[in-house]
């Protein structure tokens, strides 16, 4: 009765022909899947409704032999066959979570099996156990009925066979004989598998952490032994009580790829026990306490009840902006700028103006001056002139020497694209001082403004660290950005960079290229940089190493260039959260004269952090290429924690007061090992922004 009930609600839900019932025709339908789906798939007229319709009946047969190559390739135990359909197949598309003929899922059969690798694969993939199984008890006659029936049906077929005579029905009676054999086996596996199972015991290295002032989280293992059954759900339980009663809640985890739970909503200063206990077709396992035992939510400004340090800055700035604009509306040089139509007409009257006036085309060459350069590029392309130059603009042909105040300005000038024509009108009005200063920031807003005139665009991206700079004189300001849509450029065409390496021709030496050959040569490191640049850190903890060096006209910080908006560092834990009992400790070892403080007591937060800084230190250490002797003089910042959005922040570990920046001419004995530059101050900060 119920293996028909089965059939009955399998027939409802799919209406659709068994699968192979051979292994043999199992792995001949797996080994021509992919061959003949891409083929056959790909071979009608798009044009046609007919082969549209044909084709879309014909993926549908192949997605369903997909499904029971599945199912077979579970029942025969190849795993790296499963694997394969999951990778080229979505669960949809493999209806993975459809119950077959028997009531079966291919998750079912793999943990009644304990074919543990198999059934992680399809866990991860979102497979799930047949909710037919509502208790033991069903699921045992479940499995007592399919053995019998398959019992009672090699049992007819070996009668027919060895009453009938030998014929061609009697061949096809012989292969459904070896199948329902075969069958009868596995359900019989199956049926032990599930016989000799028991729950599993509670999972391991349950680890509880503060993750802020309102939740805590709880990180996990599997059991040590799963007890013949693969864990399939675990469940995590709070309380205010240690001995759990009364609960505050639970939560139920089906998704098993990443073993961590996040329990939110708690109030802070509270102490909250949690348990972790395994789930398997036996039933729940014992709980397992958490490791420390108990959490109190809370963040380290709790300490001294200190506020963000950025709150409200962003605001003040534009705020501030907004007044400095006010005060210069009344200004007869800003009514131009006042209410301009962003039509056609007036872009097209606009080129054509710039067509006629002196220097406001593309350059092709150098002379001896300071130039703007703006680089864009999408994917292996790059943006050129219709001459196939890099989009060149002069901004004084007199001026052969940046300064770095000059060029750090232009920096901070690139956080404002949208605003240079208000920011040219401001400076037109100040040059009544004749300052040579305000004269060349004048020229270089005139450059910004042409180049974005000449490719109709505002945004030029972000400035490069370091001018490039050749014997002659010449100085390219250079402005990197990517595009990651269709975006229209006026004058200008994309070529391949390689092409645009090789078909240039050089009007210098190798030994002293001009700036512009220098920019070529270099350009995909420079690529390469403005990627690196804008990626984000993984949420988490990390201990960050500060070391500059000063000159003449700047000063200069190690940076990492994997990573150049990021100081050097490494990851202490993937929670960001430091606990106001956690920032307490690391006070108390900051105020300590011993070199090594006492180790706080086990199972606490703060000697996790302890074992996690330990770590870390020496991971930093190695990466910087300092000897481990030499850390006993360093110290952590212990003025607060860095913190970047809420989901990343930063401990930072310091040198000798005398040794964190480096002066000009003094030796520094441990040089980090390559792969990393220094980058000034300046620009690192707003790299970092």
């Amino acid at each position: 009765k119920m293996t028909q009930q089965m059939r009955d609600l399998q027939l409802a839900q799919a209406r659709k022909p068994p699968g192979p019932s051979s292994p043999n025709a199992a792995k001949r339908l797996y080994r021509n899947l992919s061959g003949k789906f891409r083929v056959n798939y790909t071979s009608f007229d798009e044009g046609s409704v007919a082969g549209r319709g044909e084709k879309e009946k014909l993926r549908k047969s192949y997605l369903f032999q997909s499904n029971a190559a599945l199912f077979e390739a579970v029942e025969l135990q190849d795993l790296d066959r499963v694997q394969e359909l999951l990778k080229h197949y979505s669960p949809e598309e493999l209806d993975l979570n459809t119950p077959n003929s028997e009531g079966l899922l291919p998750l079912d059969i793999a943990i009644m099996t304990n074919n543990a690798p198999i059934a992680r694969a399809l866990l991860q993939a979102g497979a799930k156990e047949s909710p037919h199984f509502v208790s033991l008890e069903s699921r045992s006659l479940h499995l007592s009925t399919l053995v019998r029936e398959a019992e009672q049906r090699v049992n007819e077929l070996t009668a027919q066979v060895v009453n009938e005579a030998p014929n061609t029905d009697c061949s096809e009676k012989e292969k459904q004989l070896k199948a329902w054999e075969w069958r009868y086996r596995l359900y019989k596996r199956m049926k032990a598998g599930f016989e000799h199972a028991r729950v599993p015991d509670a999972p391991t290295n349950v680890h509880l952490s503060v993750a802020s002032s309102s939740s805590v989280q709880v990180t996990f293992w599997e059991p040590l032994s799963i007890n013949s059954a693969v864990v399939t759900k675990y469940k995590v339980e709070w309380s205010c009580s240690p001995t759990f009663s009364p609960p505050l809640g639970e939560a139920v985890i089906d998704k098993l790829k990443n073993l961590h739970f996040t329990i939110r909503g708690l109030v802070s200063g509270t102490a909250y026990y949690v348990q972790v206990s395994a789930y398997n077709m036996k039933g729940w396992g014992p709980p397992q306490a958490s490791v420390p035992p108990f959490a109190i939510p809370s963040n380290w400004r709790e300490y001294d009840g200190r506020a963000p340090r950025r709150r409200g800055q962003a605001e003040a700035l534009d705020h501030l902006l907004g007044q400095v604009k006010t005060v210069h509306q009344h200004c007869v040089c800003h009514e131009p700028c006042k209410n301009q139509p962003q039509s056609r007409k007036h872009s097209v009257s606009k080129s054509l103006k710039h067509l006629f006036h002196p220097g406001s085309k593309f350059l092709k060459t150098l002379k001896r001056g300071l130039y703007l350069t703006a680089i864009f590029y999408k994917d292996d392309n790059i943006l050129v002139t219709h001459e196939d130059q890099i989009p060149v603009v002069e901004i004084d042909d007199t001026y052969s020497c940046l300064l770095m105040q000059d060029f750090l300005w232009f920096t901070k000038v690139s956080c404002m694209w949208d605003e240079i024509l208000w920011l040219r009108q401001c400076v037109t009005v100040s040059q009544s001082s004749c300052s040579c200063i305000l004269q060349t920031r004048f020229k270089m807003l005139l450059a910004i403004s042409q180049m974005q005139g000449l490719l109709g665009i505002q945004d030029l991206g972000q400035v490069f660290f370091e001018p490039v700079k050749d014997k002659q004189g010449n100085i390219l300001i250079v402005t990197l950005k990517e595009v990651k849509t269709n975006q229209t450029f006026e004058s200008v065409r994309w070529v391949p960079i390689c092409k645009l390496q090789t078909s240039r021709k050089s009007v210098s030496s190798p030994e002293e290229p001009t700036a512009l050959d220098t920019l070529l040569i270099s350009v995909q490191d420079k690529l390469a940089y403005h990627q690196r640049s804008s990626h984000a850190l993984s949420p988490g903890l990390y201990l960050g190493y500060l070391k500059l060096c000063s000159a003449v006209d700047q000063i200069r910080v190690l940076v990492p260039e994997r990573l150049p908006n990021i100081l050097c560092h490494v990851k202490i834990r993937s929670n960001p959260n430091i606990s106001r009992e956690e920032w307490e400790w690391l006070q108390k070892m900051a105020s300590v004269e011993e070199p090594v403080p006492a180790e706080p007591e086990a199972e606490t937060s703060q000697n996790h952090l302890f074992q996690e800084l330990q770590v870390a230190i020496k991971e930093l250490m190695t990466l910087v290429n300092i000897p481990l002797q030499e850390a006993k003089d360093f110290r952590l910042y212990s003025q607060e924690v860095l913190d970047f959005g809420g989901q990343v922040s930063f401990l930072l570990l310091l040198p000798p007061s005398d040794d964190v920046c480096t002066a000009p001419g003094q030796n520094n004995p441990y040089t980090p090992r390559s792969g990393f530059l220094t980058l000034p101050l300046q620009i690192f900060e707003l790299g970092e922004e």
